[in-house]
């Protein structure tokens, strides 16, 4: 059975997130959405929420599980027995990043393996740190994020003034 795990902070999920979890659960046995720290960012949502959201999207995914996660990458895969890690690409930049990552994770643990899906339009042009800057201003983000997650997000940044 082959394990995969698809790492992210998540903050908040995208549709791109979303189109890449769908793919990767058809690629592999099962898919585990890592809920990560991305200590360079200052969190809008906690891991509990951002892994209630998350679960709330994939409940149709019956191969794909959510969970909060801390520590290496290569630490928490080694302790689900997974093997395959997934990331999304969505320009050259992040091909440069995430093959420095990968070479990274492969000299920490030889067992893993990089597995890098191509996002597709019209997911490859917004982050979710896009996505946060623009809602700040009062956009609509519906298009990026699903309607939940909006809301959600609506609801937060009013909290914070």
């Amino acid at each position: 059975m082959t394990i995969a795990v698809f790492p992210g902070s998540f903050d908040p999920i995208t549709r791109g997130h979303l189109d890449l979890i769908e793919r990767a659960s058809h690629l592999f046995d099962q898919l585990i959405v890592a809920v990560m720290t991305n200590t360079g960012k200052q969190p809008l949502f906690t891991k509990a929420e951002k892994v209630q959201l998350i679960e709330a999207e994939v409940a149709a995914l019956p191969n794909v599980k959510v969970q909060a996660a801390a520590g290496l990458t290569v630490d928490f895969m080694a302790a689900q027995h997974a093997t395959v890690l997934v990331r999304g690409l969505r320009n050259e930049q992040d091909f440069g990043y995430e093959r420095d990552i990968a070479w990274m994770n492969q000299s920490l643990n030889d067992e893993i393996e990089t597995v890098c899906l191509l996002a597709r339009p019209p997911y490859a042009y917004f982050s979710s740190s896009l996505i946060k800057e623009v809602a700040k201003m009062g956009a609509d983000v519906r298009d990026y994020v699903p309607d939940s997650v909006a809301a959600q997000l609506a609801q937060r940044l009013k909290e914070r003034g």
